[in-house]
């Protein structure tokens, strides 16, 4: 297991997040123990941490921890951070030891224990409401620069690992996270090869192979959005162990760290700028392949067919050289010479890259210049096209108001019309009325 897994038996507390994945959230059940020491009067007088460890196991009887270390050691005290397998035998634990006093061998003096439930770090809305509220540089408008984004680390890869691909999936993450709020990205830096560390940091060196097997844990980043998927997230997570279940019945507890991305990490800008500089190894890589395809031939033109043979001769001397070196080395295992080896090593790749990052430097300053310089068109183009888009926009609203203020007037005209004839009509039946009337009294 990794230093952040346990496994466990008990899953009466747990939750479940993701029953397609046997994915669940479990309480952190875990305790602080601090015992009291007596001075040392005797030289050379020593108290043993273990056996203090074994007496508290001891009272705890029946019950047990599933884990039990020193934090810290003093002259005055010992810390200890102690674990249950559930979070409601908490008050259990406390009850028997908090208060209560343990006898050491060779020590009259009854030593005290305190105990009591440790305290979870971990971000409140509060931290996040003020961090995003009090940052300046921040666009609460835009995904990325407000509380929308979850960060995970020390995640088991095996918890999201796809069975056909075998590596960790971020449709299987998707999945999980659903449950929380619709999700507007995921970033999982690990599934990227172009952002391993050795290769930004030796841009002009041949890049290492990518291993996924080569990790046990990775980080993540989940962007919901809406802010209610995001709080309901943090809520959720908030002092919980992350729990896969396994095929043969055992369950699996993962401490890991939560917290909320304020480092825009899935800002349009980050986003695009990892892009770009992707684009910008590959292209690189590309080169060199190019450059290199080009030194072959133009050794094969200049050296011919013989020279060709002898070099095959000497390269396949020296391969067998070497084969030779590394079976001697793994059969004798000598470190001496394992030593002087990659040192060696060492100092012919230094200078490879010195001289590659010289040669790259021009390339990049090449680059940068022309990209300058496009930009600058492409920025006055994108002016030029603005403001005729505006000038346009502006004489559409002027004829639209012109047209509308027109309606108005003829529909003004019509009202004024149809009161004139309704007036009219009035008048001339009152007057028949009154005719008729007058002709029946006579």
């Amino acid at each position: 297991l990794e230093m952040n897994t346990s496994l466990i038996s008990d899953l009466s507390d747990a939750t479940p997040i993701c029953q397609a994945l046997k994915l669940y959230l479990k309480p952190i059940a875990k305790l602080n123990i601090c015992v009291a020491l007596p001075k040392l009067k005797a030289p050379g007088q020593t108290i043993s941490n273990w056996e203090v460890m074994e007496k508290i196991k001891f009272m705890c009887s029946p019950h047990q921890f599933t884990l039990l270390r020193v934090t810290k050691s003093t002259l005055d005290f010992v810390r200890f951070e102690g674990e249950t397998e559930n979070k409601n035998l908490l008050s259990n634990f406390i009850t028997l030891l908090d208060g209560k006093h343990i006898k050491l061998s060779g020590f009259p003096v009854l030593l005290k224990i305190s105990c009591g439930e440790s305290k979870h770090s971990f971000p409140t809305r509060h931290d996040w409401d003020s961090f995003f509220r009090d940052s300046k540089d921040f666009d609460e408008t835009q995904p990325g620069e407000r509380p929308d984004t979850v960060h995970l680390t020390n995640i088991p890869c095996k918890f999201f690992t796809d069975k056909k691909t075998q590596a960790v999936s971020e449709e299987l993450i998707k999945i999980t996270f659903l449950s929380f709020g619709e999700i507007r990205n995921i970033d999982v830096p690990m599934l990227d090869p172009y952002r391993s560390d050795t290769l930004f940091q030796n841009i002009g060196h041949q890049s290492k192979t990518f291993s996924y097997g080569s990790r046990l844990n990775f980080e993540m980043y989940v962007q919901f959005k809406e802010y209610i998927g995001f709080a309901k997230c943090m809520n959720a997570l908030k002092g919980m162990k992350l729990v896969a279940k396994e095929s043969d019945g055992k369950a699996v507890a993962a401490t890991i760290k939560v917290t909320f991305d304020c480092t825009k990490h899935l800002s349009a800008q980050s986003i695009a700028h990892r892009l770009q500089e992707k684009r910008k190894i590959e292209k690189l890589q590309r080169e060199r392949e190019e450059e290199k395809r080009k030194e072959r031939e133009l050794i094969q033109k200049k050296a011919g067919q013989r020279e060709l043979d002898l070099l095959k001769e000497q390269e396949e001397r020296r391969r067998k050289r070497e084969e030779k070196r590394r079976r001697k080395k793994k059969e004798k295992k000598e470190q001496e010479e394992a030593a002087r080896l990659a040192l060696r090593i060492a100092m012919e790749e230094r200078k490879l890259l010195l001289a590659q990052r010289k040669l790259e430097s021009i390339r990049l300053l090449s680059e940068l210049l022309d990209r300058v310089k496009q930009a600058e068109v492409e920025k006055l183009e994108r002016e030029i096209a603005r403001k005729a888009e505006e000038e346009r926009r502006k004489k559409m609203e002027e004829e639209r108001k012109r047209m509308e203020k027109e309606e108005k007037k003829r529909e003004k005209l019509r009202r004024k019309e149809l009161e004139m004839k309704s007036r009219l009509l009035k008048r001339k039946l009152e007057e028949d009325y009154k005719k008729g009337e007058k002709r029946r009294k006579n």
